[in-house]
């Protein structure tokens, strides 16, 4: 088969607009406020399909809503879909306070029609996520749950963390830990399906992107450019005038060459690859944007996630360093980056 052949289901548990009741942490501190476990779910959701996206498959997103979704509805979804597996993603919690609960289990149901090989499937994400992240591991478990066991394929759900542990708390706000937890469970797909996975880090997969473009990686382009960056843009895999005016714009905000090609420099900043800018007071773009997520998941607040080095932001990049050790100067260079990135 080809990989465009392999229809890959994707699903967050909970919603975050309006937040489902219960479904949070308890109060952060230094951030004062509790953190959605949908913030994680659909986060890490969206960087699995990403990594589908980049490796061909064709993917169905059973919860593009924010707010929560029954089961039973996604089910329905799910069923008229004829997929070849679904993956969910999920975060897990142990009592209302903060403790010492933690790691990562993986869930398929006996109850599934294709009980064996959701096991199978559930082994090859575990394993991945497993070797790719520092959390403990918790072993691949059974339940007996709707989107486990009312589906008609193969069918595994993620806890990746624990919302009462504190430092997994903090990880569910962390871009890279986000970013990783989706990864790892496509190349966990990758391994059951038997099929080969593109890393992400490597700009020689990303093709050169422009008008007249049609392909896999124009669905991911505009899947980024809409749900990582607000655009309102229209995912249909053709580089028409309206994708072109989209990509210029992030371009323009990005200080990039505004040619509307999507070359290595723009996939690198859409990605919020490496190597990382230099940042200080007045930038502004994806990597600043990247900055506060980092900063927040170290409990230190920047007032507002917009993109904005501004003066809040600016303190607290102050407050990081001296943290840290580093030279407390506001300036975000390779040592702040590389305390910020070290996960």
């Amino acid at each position: 088969m080809a990989n465009e052949d392999f229809y890959i289901g994707a699903n967050d548990e909970h919603g975050v607009n309006p937040p489902t009741a219960g479904k949070r942490t308890p109060v952060l501190p230094g951030l004062n406020r509790e953190v959605y476990e949908n913030e994680f779910n659909r986060a890490a959701k969206n960087s699995f399909i990403e990594a589908c996206m980049r490796q061909d498959f064709s993917v169905f997103d059973v919860k593009p809503e924010q707010q929560d979704v029954s089961i039973s509805e996604r089910v329905r979804r799910i069923n008229s879909q004829n997929l070849t597996l679904l993956v969910t993603f999920a975060y897990n919690a142990f009592g209302t306070e903060f403790n010492s609960a933690s790691g990562v289990e993986v869930y398929y149901s006996t109850t599934n029609p294709q009980a064996n090989q959701s096991r199978i499937l559930a082994n090859d994400i575990y394993n991945q996520i497993i070797q790719g992240t520092d959390q403990n591991g918790r072993g691949v478990k059974t339940i007996n749950v709707g989107v486990l066991s009312s589906v008609n394929c193969p069918s595994a759900l993620i806890e990746a963390g624990f919302m009462t542990n504190l430092k997994e708390a903090m990880l569910m706000l962390n871009p890279l830990f986000q970013t990783e937890v989706g990864e790892e469970a496509c190349k966990g797909v990758c391994d059951y399906l038997g099929v080969e996975y593109l890393p992400r880090d490597n700009l020689n997969n990303y093709p050169l992107l422009k008008l007249g473009s049609r392909n896999n990686f124009v669905y991911l382009l505009q899947f980024i450019l809409k749900e990582n960056y607000g655009y309102n843009i229209s995912v249909d895999g053709i580089f028409g005038n309206n994708t072109l005016n989209i990509v210029q714009s992030f371009q323009k905000n990005n200080g990039l060459t505004i040619d509307g090609l999507v070359g290595n420099n723009t996939w690198r900043t859409l990605l919020d690859l490496p190597p990382y800018p230099l940042l200080k007071e007045g930038s502004r773009g994806a990597y600043v944007t990247f900055l506060q997520q980092l900063l927040e998941s170290n409990l230190i607040p920047v007032s507002g996630i917009d993109g904005i080095f501004g003066n809040n932001t600016l303190k607290a990049v102050r407050t990081y360093q001296q943290e840290k050790g580093l030279d407390v100067d506001g300036i975000v260079g390779n040592k702040t980056w590389n305390a910020l990135t070290n996960m």
